[in-house]
């Protein structure tokens, strides 16, 4: 039986990588994101190497009437979707709470948990309805322990993994699978978002160590997608060897 996975964020990062693997994988994949040439050249790109069905939608996760515009319609043969990732996250600068940005601060939460809650409800009626489905939710290492200037983009993250252990509790008894993913450092566009296009000082986070990459979470992903129906992973956290937690990091 042909399977269906929705990935937010799919554009770039984690999101790419997750949607290459579980095309390779043989699944069918309903793709969303902001920047309409990328996502569509993704789905062209996916189409033509797995030989697999994919929908791409173009909207914007904190756009609730976007939301619930493309996902409550979609096609018959989509609205069966098995598996939800929802990645689509960001942060955005690190300064201390008396210098930080209202409009960083709003971008974030609307993003990262608004945008988490408004796809998840248009999606999970129809898992509840099945009685099947597995929802998928990218958290961060920064939702379990905050940092120095992390704090908005550390609380909505906090609030991800609220909203994960609650989906799980709340919907036992649909059978739905719940599952948080708490990266530590990645080597994606994160960085270069968080400083607005500043290269040098994306990369430099990387310097001395080797971090995680996309590929890594992707793997992780559809290892917890295909485990048998009787086995969840509630929570898991991910880092590279040389990262302990959110503060203690190994650098050569």
């Amino acid at each position: 039986m042909e399977k269906i996975v929705l990935i937010t964020g799919a554009t770039s990062g984690f999101g790419k990588a997750i949607v290459e693997k579980f095309a390779a994988g043989k699944w069918n994949c309903i793709i969303t994101g902001r920047r309409a040439d990328r996502l569509h050249a993704i789905a062209d790109e996916i189409r033509e190497k797995h030989q697999v069905r994919v929908l791409s939608l173009v909207f914007d996760v904190q756009k609730k009437d976007e939301v619930f515009q493309n996902l409550t319609n979609l096609p018959e043969e989509w609205k069966d979707i098995d598996v939800l990732v929802n990645n689509a996250g960001l942060a955005l600068g690190r300064d201390p709470f008396d210098e930080g940005n209202l409009g960083d601060w709003e971008t974030m939460i609307d993003t990262n948990v608004k945008g988490l809650i408004y796809v998840t409800k248009a999606v999970v009626g129809n898992m509840v309805k099945r009685q099947h489905g597995h929802i998928i939710n990218i958290g961060s290492i920064a939702g379990k322990e905050v940092y120095e200037k992390g704090n908005v983009y550390c609380a909505s993250k906090f609030a991800v993994d609220a909203l994960n252990k609650s989906l799980r509790i709340d919907l036992l008894p649909h059978k739905i699978k719940v599952t948080a993913l708490h990266p530590g450092a990645a080597d994606t566009e994160f960085s270069l978002v968080r400083f607005k296009g500043d290269e040098d000082k994306a990369r430099s986070i990387y310097n001395g160590y080797t971090p995680l990459f996309a590929e890594d979470v992707a793997d992780i992903a559809w290892y917890c997608a295909t485990l048998p129906p009787h086995v969840c992973i509630n929570d898991m956290v991910i880092t590279c060897t040389a990262q302990a937690n959110s503060v203690h990091l190994h650098k050569e």
